[in-house]
């Protein structure tokens, strides 16, 4: 069976995390798939989708080093091109990738206790993200 569904949120931009974890387990529910795969997309080209122990602390040492990899003042030639100042978060939503797949068994995502499915959002700006989850299994 294949269920999939898509939903939204509000991000702030600039590597801002959200925590989708109890989303996709309401997907997982609805699904009615108890073995098998989920994967978790988000739409977009300036942004991505990870794991991580989603805490304040944490979050904003992410972002510290995610700056420091690929600087928001980087010049680049998408900026130039466009106008939009983005180009970095281009760079830094390849470097990490829109999704992931997380297993599924007996009805339960295959998380750790810390392990928190979530969207970073890199853009320059807050932003509406939709996010597709699909459900793969018996």
């Amino acid at each position: 069976m294949v269920h999939g569904e898509e939903f939204s949120i509000q991000t702030r931009g600039y590597s801002d995390i959200s925590d989708v974890t109890a989303l996709v387990n309401g997907v997982v529910q609805r699904s009615g798939v108890r073995n098998g795969i989920v994967t978790v997309h988000v739409i977009g080209s300036t942004a991505s989708v990870s794991t991580t122990e989603f805490e304040p602390a944490l979050n904003a040492d992410i972002r510290d080093q995610i700056e420091k990899l690929v600087p928001s003042t980087m010049p680049s030639r998408h900026s130039q091109t466009w106008g939009d100042d983005n180009g970095f978060s281009h760079i830094r939503a390849t470097f990490m990738g829109p999704s992931i797949t997380v297993p599924l068994s007996d009805g339960a995502l295959v998380l750790g206790t810390w392990q928190q499915i979530v969207v970073i959002d890199h853009d320059n700006r807050p932003r509406s993200r939709n996010v597709f989850v699909q459900v793969l299994g018996e």
